[in-house]
């Protein structure tokens, strides 16, 4: 049923939030979606990524949509007395504060943890930082590009296409988001636990790292070295996807039982006996090249759907590739109700995609749109912020639950 009400496990957890573009915004989002109170802070210009079209009304954009939903939003000038006494006094009452405001700029405005907490000895101040800062890089700023640059991820693409690149995505700041979210819920579950309220510092640099060099440590993983860093398989120029007679086609042909399913379709049966390129799947992995190549060459044989009803049909996993619109077609993500249409007070007609994660006996669920700028400012803040600035439309609340 419908519903205005939190149903998610962090149902009746307040979170006061200090993030603005991605990375930080979108944890708090899933916060948001798992039934905390998240209040957003912004300055009298608002998050940056308002601004990122395209919009029905100028300073609400897509991606702030996306990563904002399950907010309340208040406006504060955290330099000037009045600001900053609003914002302690939000602080005095929430149970987690999340920022990626640089530490320093919060310890002036006599917002960092030694601030807060002297106001609140059971928060959880979880700050979202570039580099850690024990390091001779920390207090600078970042962003997804340097991040991908610094952790090595524009570097794999070097090793494989000859010239460093980024992901078109936000990688770095999604999935540093996942692990601020992740520390935030662990604390939680430690305060329940001990009633102790703590400092939390997630580092970008130090999260990407580990995240890339899981894959890629290699032979440096022993000391000394026991060979080279790097993951063959996903380093090899001829991985995929590959080229079908009507389009392009991903699949992971990987043990033993499925190159011998694949190379029986293919005409090739005694493969794996004759060549000791195809033997195991260590041999295959320091072959990568060639494997691909192997691939490559009998796809475009055959269309993708008949791929795909035959490499189904020997358990291959496989999958068409598809482009940004294609997406929102996708019949199992029709079939399980990814996407919903929700009126937006101010925007009209929106399109969200639901909370991915299924709970049995509290579940996720979106209870509110993005706000507008300041729009909870009487709201949260009292009559004396009321005007600043004035909001746009009443609050901004879904009637729907996932």
């Amino acid at each position: 049923m419908a519903s205005e009400q939190a149903s998610g496990p962090l149902r009746g957890v307040r979170v006061l939030d200090l993030t603005t573009v991605v990375m930080g915004p979108s944890a708090t989002q899933l916060l948001g979606d798992l039934g905390a109170d998240v209040v957003k802070i912004e300055s009298a210009g608002g998050d940056s990524m308002r601004w990122i079209g395209p919009w029905r009304h100028a300073g609400m954009g897509p991606m702030f949509m996306s990563a904002n939903r399950n907010k309340r939003s208040v406006v504060l000038d955290l330099k000037t007395p009045q600001g900053k006494n609003a914002a302690m006094v939000l602080a005095a009452e929430a149970d987690v504060l999340v920022s990626n405001v640089r530490p320093q700029a919060l310890g002036r405005l006599g917002l960092d943890y030694n601030g807060v907490r002297r106001a609140n000895s059971r928060i959880i101040f979880c700050s979202a930082v570039g580099y850690g800062s024990d390091g001779p890089e920390s207090g600078k700023a970042v962003y997804d590009d340097l991040m991908q640059a610094a952790s090595g991820i524009a570097g794999l693409f070097g090793a494989v296409d000859g010239a460093p690149r980024y992901a078109p995505v936000n990688i770095c700041d999604r999935i540093v988001g996942l692990y601020v979210a992740n520390a935030v819920t662990s604390a939680l579950y430690h305060r329940a636990m001990t009633g102790a309220g703590q400092d939390i510092e997630v580092p970008m640099f130090e999260t990407m790292a580990q995240f890339v060099l899981a894959d890629h440590i290699g032979g440096a993983a022993f000391v000394p070295p026991a060979g080279e860093m790097g993951y063959k398989r996903l380093l090899s120029r001829s991985r995929g996807p590959y080229q079908t007679k009507d389009g392009y086609l991903s699949l992971v042909v990987y043990t033993d039982k499925h190159w011998r399913a694949f190379t029986r379709i293919v005409g090739c049966p005694d493969l794996l006996d004759s060549d000791e390129r195809f033997r195991s799947q260590e041999t295959r992995t320091l072959h990568a090249e060639d494997v691909g190549h192997f691939l490559a060459g009998h796809l475009p044989a055959r269309g993708n759907k008949e791929w795909l009803e035959i490499l189904h049909g020997i358990d291959i996993p496989a999958s068409p590739v598809n482009s940004l619109d294609q997406l929102l077609d996708d019949p199992h993500l029709k079939a399980v109700d990814f996407f919903q249409e929700i009126d937006h007070p101010t925007e009209g007609k929106v399109l969200v995609c639901r909370h991915p994660v299924r709970y049995g006996n509290s579940k996720a669920s979106i209870r509110r749109l993005a706000p507008n700028l300041g729009e909870h400012n009487g709201e949260i803040l009292g009559a004396e912020f009321a005007g600043e600035p004035t909001p746009a439309a009443p609050a901004s609340t879904a009637k729907i639950a996932s």
